[in-house]
């Protein structure tokens, strides 16, 4: 996923941004950077923050750096932000978002020019010098983002920082969120909204989709209008994003207790404890404790001391190794219980198939798994959310080939699959259970899932679930 945070102040921004940036830290687990703006013009650094946090890679930089302003970010995959001279000035970019017609944009900036790419990323143009070449094409800064977003497929939310302000641009769908908060100071803009509360900012304007923004430290213009219409990703609040956080006015943490209650309500299964895989599937635990009755329990401890969730490389298999290393088990909870375990998700399974085993090598007598949302049948194509290459990756589609062989893509066995009322919604669902080794296994409901939330439906992206765009 990744996020973004920037400020425009009065005074010296570095501690700000440093903090505000920090503070994302749980959307990426790859790349950090940070670039400024002040006296001695744009200054930028970028690390790699797979074994060691943001605060520790970037400590002695903030002793160095020196602006009132400032953009920075946390990145799953690309290093930024960049710097870019063109003939629309000296600017700054990070981004947010997904490319999925990289390649034909790419193949079009060289038939417009003799355009060229500094920034590679794994072997490839980083997506945000994309982004800036698109934003090139037009006459200011403010109609090149439009221009940007309006040729990705994908989404895009990003900053620019120039020599005299901060354009924000929330992505056209609303498909991820964009604050501003104030001070007497100046103005933050941030992905989340909990990331700038210690810093004294208090939040003063959250983007509407498609709207794009210039801040300064005196005030915030609107250069493009909001959109009416949003498609803003529910897994934002099952699964990114940090309880503390909001969006659209929904906490997070608030509606995973929704989230749990309403599984509570369809279920009745009997257990001796609920408890969630941490860290997200904690509160949904707490949810469906608090519905059902079931004490709420801790059979894992994430060890965290020295597991910071940054170090997550991008094998998968070690991945999966270092989740498993960061739980310990409690044993007293475990051994001879009867579990009801609440997941945000279930991705590939792999996970949640070690984490059962693991409960019965520790003496578990049963292990219920409630996923937090429905079954995922499509790979993401806006956020990044999983590392996913085919939907094949995904255990539902693997299940639903085996059972439709050359049917398994019609659209119409696949809305079937959706459906939770239907045969063949339960048939995949008995088959994941038996696959995963787990007791029992139910998947939260897409229209309880949506009810959680408590916005309109029309409002939210439901894609992995129900392939509807």
């Amino acid at each position: 996923m990744g996020g973004i945070f920037g400020v425009v102040s009065k005074e010296k921004c570095v501690f700000d941004l440093f903090f505000g940036v920090d503070y994302h830290s749980h959307l990426g687990t790859r790349r950090g950077g940070m670039a400024v703006y002040g006296e001695n013009g744009f200054d930028r650094a970028i690390h790699n923050i797979e074994n060691s946090p943001f605060r520790t890679k970037f400590s002695r930089d903030v002793e160095k750096m020196d602006g009132y302003m400032g953009i920075g970010c946390i990145s799953d995959f690309e290093p930024q932000p960049l710097l870019m001279h063109s003939h629309l000035g000296s600017f700054a970019i990070t981004t947010v978002g997904k490319i999925n017609n990289q390649e034909e944009l790419i193949e079009e900036a060289f038939r417009k020019g003799k355009t060229h790419f500094h920034e590679m990323s794994g072997g490839g143009v980083n997506p945000t010098e994309l982004v800036a070449v698109l934003i090139n094409e037009g006459s200011s800064i403010a109609e090149g983002i439009r221009h940007a977003q309006e040729k990705i497929d994908g989404s895009m939310t990003l900053l620019v920082m120039t020599e005299h302000g901060i354009f924000a641009a929330r992505d056209l769908m609303g498909r991820t969120p964009l604050f501003i908060g104030e001070n007497k100071e100046g103005h933050c803009i941030s992905f989340e909204d909990f990331a700038y509360a210690n810093l004294g900012y208090k939040t003063c304007k959250e983007l509407g989709p498609g709207e794009v923004v210039f801040v300064t430290a005196d005030k915030v213009r609107t250069v493009i209008c909001p959109g009416d219409k949003m498609k803003i990703c529910t897994f934002l609040w099952i699964y990114y994003g940090y309880p503390n956080a909001s969006y659209e006015g929904v906490n997070v943490e608030i509606m995973r207790y929704n989230c749990g209650r309403l599984l509570a309500e369809r279920d009745d299964v009997e257990a001796d404890c609920v408890a969630g895989v941490p860290d997200s599937g904690t509160a949904h635990a707490v949810g469906y404790a608090n519905a059902s009755g079931i004490p709420f329990a801790r059979p894992f401890i994430k060890y965290t001391p020295t597991w910071p969730r940054s170090f997550m490389p991008p094998n998968q298999i070690k991945r999966d190794l270092i989740a498993k290393m960061k739980l310990i088990p409690v044993d007293p909870l475990i051994r001879g219980k009867s579990l009801l375990m609440i997941d945000d998700s279930i991705v590939r399974g792999t996970q949640m198939r070690e984490t059962t085993e693991y409960l019965y090598e520790n003496g578990a007598k049963e292990v219920h798994i409630r996923p937090a949302c429905p079954p995922i049948i499509y790979g993401c194509k806006y956020l990044n959310f999983s590392r996913s290459r085919s939907d094949l990756d995904l255990i539902a589609r693997r299940v639903i080939l085996k059972r439709e062989g050359d049917k398994a893509d019609d659209p119409e066995i696949l809305a079937e699959y959706a459906d939770p009322d239907s045969a063949r919604y339960q048939a995949m669902i008995d088959d994941i259970c038996k696959e995963l080794n787990f007791t029992s296994l139910r998947y939260h409901r897409l229209d309880d899932m949506i009810e959680s939330v408590g916005l309109d439906p029309d409002c939210l992206c439901t894609y992995c679930w129900d392939g509807r765009e």
